[in-house]
């Protein structure tokens, strides 16, 4: 193969990797772009929860479930399912069972999803209960969407996902940026720049 035509393949192909890379970096930036930009803003409002002043609420109340289900059911004396069932539809609880623990005398049980939680004294003698429920509203709960806190294993995989997808962008953005002869250097120097500000605002400021 000459010279010329060893030249004009490489063209080609550089053209083909530059088209390739800037589909995959505008397609995977839109296809990510709901989750990249909730975790963005919402890194923001965890970072400065004060500007939002996050409004907890707490209520009390009270009512009783069957003194059977403390007494039999399994082994530990307890009917759980039964015990959480009814708690759900007659207390209004909401969330995972995050605990639910057991002595002689009585029983709590622990409910939690993002921004919320509800914990339930029960009197194991009587079938009385006291529930205390905490809300703290839509800041709470973005910001407890943020960290991935008490919302399920399906929520932490989502996260992974978009921390995948944001890497993704940001390789395909640097492979995208190698075929761009004209910004080429520019994008280097300002990737390097940026790094190394981080780092001094880490080396300099951070305890």
């Amino acid at each position: 193969m000459s010279a010329a035509a060893t030249s004009v393949t490489r063209l080609a192909w550089r053209r083909r990797m530059a088209n390739v890379s800037r589909w995959l970096h505008i397609y995977g930036s839109m296809a990510s772009l709901t989750l990249v930009l909730f975790f963005a803003v919402t890194g923001i409002t965890l970072n400065h929860q004060d500007w939002l002043a996050a409004r907890q609420t707490t209520t009390e109340r009270r009512g009783a479930v069957q003194r059977s289900w403390l007494e039999k059911g399994t082994p530990d004396g307890v009917d759980k399912l039964e015990v959480v069932e009814y708690l759900r539809a007659s207390a209004g609880l909401r969330g995972a069972v995050a605990d639910f623990r057991i002595d002689d005398g009585q029983c709590e049980v622990t409910f939690k999803t993002a921004g919320y939680e509800a914990s339930v004294v029960i009197d194991r003698e009587t079938g009385k209960f006291d529930v205390t429920e905490s809300r703290m509203g839509f800041a709470g709960i973005i910001n407890d969407l943020h960290k991935g806190r008490d919302t399920g294993p399906v929520w932490r995989v989502t996260i992974d996902v978009a921390a995948g997808l944001l890497v993704f962008i940001s390789l395909s953005g640097l492979v995208l940026l190698y075929f761009v002869h004209r910004y080429r250097l520019a994008g280097v120097i300002l990737a390097g720049a940026g790094a190394f500000v981080s780092y001094l605002v880490y080396l300099i400021w951070v305890p």
